[in-house]
């Protein structure tokens, strides 16, 4: 049996729940901890955030761990999911109503592809409106919020892969394989776009950092039930 010691540092894989943000897991299993094991000054973040609507993959360092929270943050990413054509969403997935439609009859299988090609390998992005990048010391997205026009410079960025998994038009299946500060949002924007009928981000799940997979990741709910089996446990003691 595991013993942790969340104090010198742990890394939690925790499979984050549709609709909870980044800092809703990190504020409730720090809660847990905390409350469980008495341990009032424990450290928690996470590398790399997930939008509320996004599931999958959350890494949580504890401890001295948040020293590796930049390294962790800095190593390729993988997400599946589906972008969905002929309409437009202010925020590029569904946390906004549809704001445009727009026809796609036009749209096949080989303009798909076709259109994969032009975001495989470097290049620039401009970030969504709304979201975390800060503008003069705020985030994008309170200026967004409160309606107030704001522009945001392009980054660089790297999509290694882009697979398309499955069409079902007007929902298009993919897995992406990308570098830090991409966002699949502005690629579902910039897809659109390009293939001239407009398209938004329908689901998405994160399922690799680095060496870090899905397929080990916890619900929260399990990994707070090991904890106090941990602490029902006098042999494996937890710290």
């Amino acid at each position: 049996m595991k013993e942790f010691n969340f104090s010198e540092g742990e890394v939690l894989l925790i499979n984050k729940p549709y609709n909870w943000t980044s800092f809703d897991v990190v504020n409730n299993i720090r809660y847990f901890i905390r409350k469980t094991l008495d341990l009032p000054k424990i450290k928690i973040g996470h590398a790399g955030t997930l939008d509320p609507l996004a599931t999958g993959l959350l890494v949580l360092c504890t401890g001295k761990f948040t020293k590796k929270i930049d390294e962790f943050q800095a190593q390729e990413k993988e997400y599946t999911g589906t972008f969905t054509i002929g309409e437009t969403t202010p925020s590029f997935d569904m946390e906004k109503e549809v704001d445009f439609t727009f026809d796609y009859s036009h749209v096949n299988e080989k303009l798909i592809l076709q259109t994969v090609q032009k975001f495989t390998g470097t290049f620039e992005q401009i970030p969504p409106v709304f979201s975390a990048v800060k503008i003069g010391g705020k985030r994008a997205y309170e200026f967004a919020r409160n309606s107030e026009e704001v522009k945001i410079s392009s980054k660089t960025i790297t999509i290694s892969e882009f697979e398309i998994t499955n069409i079902q038009l007007p929902v298009i299946y993919f897995r992406i394989v990308c570098g830090k500060g991409t966002y699949i949002r502005a690629l579902a924007r910039d897809f659109g776009e390009t293939m001239q009928c407009g398209a938004y981000l329908s689901a998405l799940c994160r399922t690799r950092i680095g060496n870090f997979e899905l397929k080990d990741a916890l619900d929260i709910d399990i990994l707070k039930s090991i904890i106090i089996e941990h602490t029902n446990n006098k042999s494996s003691p937890i710290i």
